[in-house]
């Protein structure tokens, strides 16, 4: 099936609605899609065309929209390459791309007399976009391995953009800040949501807590995708009872129950969401409706997603979202991730497979202790993972970074654990640290990169 190219349709419907607002500028749907089709016959010049892969090099922002818009203007697969990560990983994964964009693309008149060997006429920048073919490779975070590729169509991003509307609403006038890699699922989503509900987003280059809370105060945002690290930074910077803010929507990892009442306590609405690469960012989320109640879920499943819990308590995923390649011979989408559905079928995530924890024949997920020691007043941030241990197999260590000034004692952590936790949870040894713990670009807690602390 071929439907009507997004960026085409918003610039139509609302040539003169601001798309892009950014610290370096804003652009209009008019302007924006002049410049895509500017960018998409360079493209063309240089030997793009339907289905070549297409490595966008560029910062998040004007460029990088324009970049992206034109590949899919020409139907050109955009391979998003993160410019934080080290050279030999930026080359791995634009390894196999036809065309490396590493510079901005011309704004011209979207008119240039030659069309180079791509042999593009002028009536194929700006055609449909047939729903089954690629659209973006995205990598994933890689918090327990390297990045992978992951191919996502553009029926993906459809109903992705689609099942988010039904939960969060759609106004006219939203204004969705983007403080998250465009490299990274979560923040690509949003510049391609806002193209097609031909609505602005607020692109920032990176996460830097006064914009963000400056944006938030002051200009009008009606949304904001954060990870719980980032919200608490806003909370702890003052951020309260933003004037415009409809919803925090915050996933990214286990956010905290602690942390949701402090957003709640300074009138800031969250929303919380389940999601991952392969499922094309959102799997579930807290309709708004329900934001004011003091319910740390990460919600029930978008619209024409279905999750299943596996015996083993791993979460399962089916539905339009799923990047074609990703599901199993079962045809469901094994995340990896552990969780259990209530009674309302909402969604609970425990914690990786993978980083279970196995002490004296328990299971323990990790998540579940670093959101208990996490909501310690005195307690910046905390990882939990297992060494190996003569009796119990596996001993439980928490690895704590104190707020400022504040003087924590072992003792003290474990007797907060211990009145929220069963006596096998509760860490064996605390080793305290002031210096960050490891993330991904996302936010995600990076465990592989734990072991030399815990080590220290």
């Amino acid at each position: 099936m071929v439907v009507d190219g997004w960026l085409a349709r918003a610039a139509a419907s609302r040539p003169e609605h601001i798309a892009l607002d950014t610290p370096a500028g804003s652009w209009s749907y008019a302007r924006l899609h002049a410049a895509a089709r500017s960018g998409a016959c360079e493209l063309a010049a240089g030997g793009a065309g339907p289905g070549a892969r297409v490595a966008i090099a560029l910062p998040s922002g004007l460029h990088f929209a324009q970049a992206l818009h034109a590949c899919l203007l020409l139907g050109a697969i955009a391979v998003p390459v993160d410019l934080r990560l080290a050279p030999e990983e930026r080359e791995r994964i634009a390894a196999g791309s036809d065309l490396v964009v590493d510079r901005p693309l011309a704004k011209g008149s979207g008119r240039p007399s030659a069309w180079g060997r791509g042999g593009l006429p002028p009536a194929a920048v700006g055609r449909g976009h047939d729903l089954d073919a690629v659209a973006v490779v995205i990598h994933t975070s890689g918090t327990t391995s390297a990045p992978r590729p992951v191919e996502l169509t553009y029926a993906n991003l459809l109903w992705s953009a689609l099942g988010s509307a039904v939960a969060l609403g759609l106004p006219r006038e939203e204004r969705w800040l983007c403080a998250l890699p465009l490299s990274h699922v979560g923040g690509l989503s949003i510049l391609l949501r806002s193209a097609i509900y031909s609505t602005t987003a607020v692109v920032h280059e990176r996460f830097e807590t006064d914009r963000a809370l400056h944006s938030l105060q002051h200009e009008q945002v009606t949304l904001v995708s954060l990870v719980a690290t980032t919200l608490a930074r806003l909370l702890d910077a003052g951020l309260s009872h933003p004037p415009s803010l409809r919803c925090a929507l915050t996933g990214g990892g286990p956010v905290p129950a602690a942390l949701v009442a402090r957003a709640q306590a300074a009138r800031v609405p969250v929303s919380l969401t389940y999601g991952l690469t392969e499922s094309c960012s959102q799997v579930t989320t807290t309709p708004l409706a329900e934001t004011a109640a003091m319910n740390a879920t990460a919600g029930p499943p978008l619209f024409c997603t279905r999750v299943l819990i596996a015996a083993d308590e791993e979460i399962l995923v089916r539905g339009p979202t799923v990047a074609p390649g990703a599901p199993g011979a079962d045809g469901w989408l094994h995340t990896g991730d552990l969780g259990s559905l209530d009674e309302h079928g909402r969604l609970h995530v425990s914690g990786r497979k993978a980083d279970t924890i196995v002490s004296g024949g328990e299971n323990i997920a990790p998540a579940e202790i670093e959101a208990v020691l996490e909501a310690h007043p005195l307690v910046l941030e905390a990882a939990v993972r297992g060494r190996p241990d003569p009796e119990w197999g596996e001993a439980v260590v928490a690895i704590v970074v104190p707020r400022e000034g504040a003087a924590l004692e072992a003792s003290d952590l474990r007797d907060h654990c211990a009145a929220a936790l069963a006596r096998f949870k509760v860490p064996k040894e605390f080793v305290f640290t002031d210096e960050p713990l490891p993330r991904t670009r996302s936010g995600k807690l990076l465990r592989r990169g734990l072991s030399a602390r815990q080590e220290s």
